[in-house]
């Protein structure tokens, strides 16, 4: 059976997603069906571009229909749990961006109804699909540079002033837009939660976070410290320090096609190439998580085990915790979710 995605907005992400999707060699038996998006205009011109032969004039519209088996979400932060309630409580299984809501109330929210109307749902951490790290969890699983005592991550680029992530009503936040990122590699690495979480950082004039130091605290002395900056670029790399030695990766880390391993060989992946732009760097990745989704629909789940709802509830809470330490309140920490 064909599996028919349903793109959710007309935004640069989902530019990125539809090029990625159309331009991979293989990916197997699904296609782009749908889009639908605030304005019209934009999603016929977006539809036209990305070859996808359904538009429709509203996202209650397209969540209503037969056209599409599953719901790529690429909206605003804040839009992120409403249209995925939407999708999921009209029969649609559910790819949505990172942050996959705006905190561990709204995540468990949605994990409920997934369960109860037994959709698939997962947060499109597309890191986790990616083939250097697929070949850095071999080499952690392997002993190759000893036990994994510390990691250190860094992510900087300059997007504080960009509209979007200068306002809270527009879910602007630096934790949750790249900080994320840094997050869930140092959970990827340990698995386990953090005993002790450590935050200090900057907030702009409108009280959005746009500077973070965070300091994760495992069992066993293990650490992690994560640098995010959203008002310049850094240099962003992740290292991971075992009692053997090092692996890092390279920048982009968050979705890196070079790798160094211990004994200074360097590994490469590259990524598929597109006539069309990306917009964001090596956004060719977030193909990955396509081949995953479809893999884990078709054999009946409901979530996958590379990113697995546990996994989006114990970022929620550790983003929740960043928020509350530097000072950033939500006007949707205040509220109740079923």
């Amino acid at each position: 059976m064909t599996l028919r995605w349903g793109i959710v907005s007309a935004g640069k992400i989902t530019n990125d997603f539809a090029n990625a999707f159309n331009t991979f060699p293989d990916v197997g038996d699904q296609v782009l069906a749908a889009i639908a998006a605030r304005d019209w205009s934009r999603a016929k011109e977006f539809a036209t571009l990305h070859k996808i032969p359904k538009v429709f004039d509203s996202y209650e519209d397209m969540a209503k229909s037969n056209s599409l088996d599953i719901a790529y979400i690429g909206a605003l932060n804040p839009d992120h749990y409403n249209l995925s309630k939407l999708f999921l409580e009209n029969g649609k299984h559910v790819l949505c961006e990172k942050p996959l809501w705006l905190n561990l109330k709204q995540t468990q929210s949605l994990v409920n109804i997934a369960k109860q109307k037994k959709r698939f749902l997962m947060e499109a951490v597309w890191s986790r699909f990616s083939p250097i790290y697929l070949a850095l969890e071999k080499a952690v699983q392997a002993g190759e540079f000893g036990e994994v005592k510390h990691v250190d991550v860094t992510f900087g680029t300059p997007i504080a002033m960009i509209e979007k992530n200068r306002k809270k009503e527009l879910g602007g936040s630096s934790i949750l837009t790249i900080g994320i990122y840094a997050l869930q590699f140092a959970q990827f690495i340990f698995k386990d939660e953090p005993v002790k979480v450590t935050a200090v950082g900057n907030l702009n004039e409108l009280g959005v976070d746009v500077t973070e130091t965070v300091v994760l605290e495992y069992q066993g002395g293990r650490r992690a410290a994560l640098n995010v900056d959203s008002t310049v670029k850094l240099w962003n790399k992740a290292t991971v320090v075992g009692t053997k030695g090092r692996i890092t990766l390279e920048d982009p880390f968050h979705f890196p096609e070079v790798m160094i391993r211990v004994d200074g060989t360097v590994e490469k992946i590259p990524l598929h190439t597109s006539n069309i732009p990306f917009k964001f760097m090596n956004s060719a990745g977030l193909v990955y998580q396509t081949l995953e989704v479809a893999k884990c629909i078709r054999k009946g789940l409901f979530e996958s085990p590379r990113m697995p709802h546990k996994e989006s509830l114990v970022l929620a809470k550790l983003e929740d915790t960043v928020r509350r330490q530097i000072g950033v309140h939500f006007d949707a920490d205040d509220e109740k979710y079923p």
